[in-house]
This record gives C-alpha cells, structure tokens and sequence, in this order.
C-alpha cells in the first residue's frame, strides 16, 4: 500500500471524544447542584451545553473573547437560562467546578488506536500528528492525559499559529514542520468545512469523519466534491480509504 507520508488529524470528536465528556461532565454537575439546574431534561440540558460551547468558543477563535472569557460567557449564559446570575468571578469559578466533571470523562473513540496502529502497519513509516483549532497549553493537557503524545510527533494549535482552521495557513504551517508538501500529506477531522475542505483547498487529502451521519449543505457539499474529499464514518475506513 502506498499513502500518505504524514496523516494529520483534528483532535476533538476526532480522535478525543469531547462530545461524549462534555455530555457527562454537565450532566453530573447539574445533578450535583440541584435546583434549578436538575430541573431541565438531560437531553435538553445537553443540548444547551453544546450549543453554548459552539457560539462562546467560535467568539474565542474569532478574537472577540478571549480563553477565560469564552468560559465565563458559556457559565453565565446557562446560568441565566436557570434563571441565575454570575458575576465574571462566580462565573469562573462554576466552569472550573463543571470542568472537574468533564476531565473526568475525557477518553479517546474506541477507533482511535486500532486506527493509527492499522495506518502504521499499512504505510511504512508514516508520521502523525494534530491540527486543532484552541489554546495550545489546554489542548496538550488532553493528548496527554489520554496518551496520544507517544503517537502524535506535533501538536498544532491555532493559539499558538494565530490563525484557525479552515485558514490554509495552518495546514500549510503544519506541512513546514513536518517538512512535507501539502500533496504529501492527508488531514481527518469531524467538521466537514473547517476541517476537510479547508484542508483540501490547501492542496492535502481532506477527509470528513462524519460519525453522526450528519447532511451537508448543497454548497458545502459540491466543494467537497470538487476538491476530492473523502467522506467516512468510522476511522477504521481510513487505512482503505488513503489506498483509494
């Protein structure tokens, strides 16, 4: 089999299930508070979460909050969806407690290593590493904690570059420290945009792990189209689908 030299992969919901330990990080904190946080629906107290972390944390990318701020905007917000009020201080300190929570849960996908381990039996000598759009300190506690820094040569961190996927200046970033061209390269990530085509649009093999079955617009999937992005919806289709 002949592939890529370097497969470069998004961390969260990618390798990192960010999802799975958000959705139990809130759920116990809320169930820990009481009143009027235990009062919402799991499914619905999960969803306000996620939606949250969506709208504060694109602010953070985007440089209109910063990391702290991001956290506090997220806690008020759900706070007040409760019915209750945070000042910036209280604010921090109800994420810090709910962050307890979700670092309990972190853990990989079931698919992660069998993933990397089929890669590397399948391409002699392949390099990995990681692409993620957030702070570099934080995002380097995570690969650590779960073990993905024996695996992963480079962590990439929008922080740290200053700009953020789907910007082809953190692909092509990401390539110089390997030492490759983008052609030599392939990036995997769980958003179809940010990750796969902005990827491709910088000349790697964009591929889309779409493990939700989500639909893609018409736009966005005409792109990928063009560009030549591979879809799959387990990464133990990738060792087959680089070949392709």
């Amino acid at each position: 089999m002949t592939g890529p030299r370097v497969v470069l992969f998004d961390l969260d919901d990618t390798l990192f299930a960010h999802r799975a330990a958000v959705s139990t990080g809130i759920q116990h904190y809320a169930s820990r508070l009481g009143e009027p946080y235990a009062t919402m629906e799991a499914v619905d107290l999960t969803a306000l979460w996620h939606d949250l972390e969506e709208e504060h944390y694109h602010s953070y990318l985007a440089g209109r909050l910063d990391f702290e701020g991001q956290r506090q905007a997220r806690a008020r917000d759900f706070a007040a969806r409760h019915g209750v009020a945070l000042s910036d201080a209280e604010a921090s300190a109800w994420f810090a407690d709910y962050f307890e929570h979700y670092v309990a849960a972190w853990s990989l996908h079931d698919d992660a290593i069998p993933c990397l381990d089929a890669l590397e039996a399948a391409i002699p000598g392949v390099r990995f590493g990681l692409i993620t759009n957030g702070d570099l300190a934080f995002q380097r506690r995570k690969v650590e904690a779960v073990g993905l820094d024996a695996r992963m040569e480079h962590l990439i961190a929008s922080g740290e570059v200053g700009v953020a996927k789907p910007d082809r200046r953190i692909f092509e970033h990401a390539c110089a420290v390997f030492g490759v061209l983008p052609a030599e390269a392939a990036y995997v990530g769980d958003r179809l945009r940010t990750d796969a085509i902005g990827a491709a649009r910088a000349g790697l093999t964009g591929v889309w792990l779409n493990r939700r079955g989500d639909v893609p617009t018409g736009e966005d999937a005409a792109e990928a189209a063009e560009l030549g992005v591979i879809e799959l919806t387990t990464l133990a289709e990738l060792p087959a689908a680089l070949a392709r």
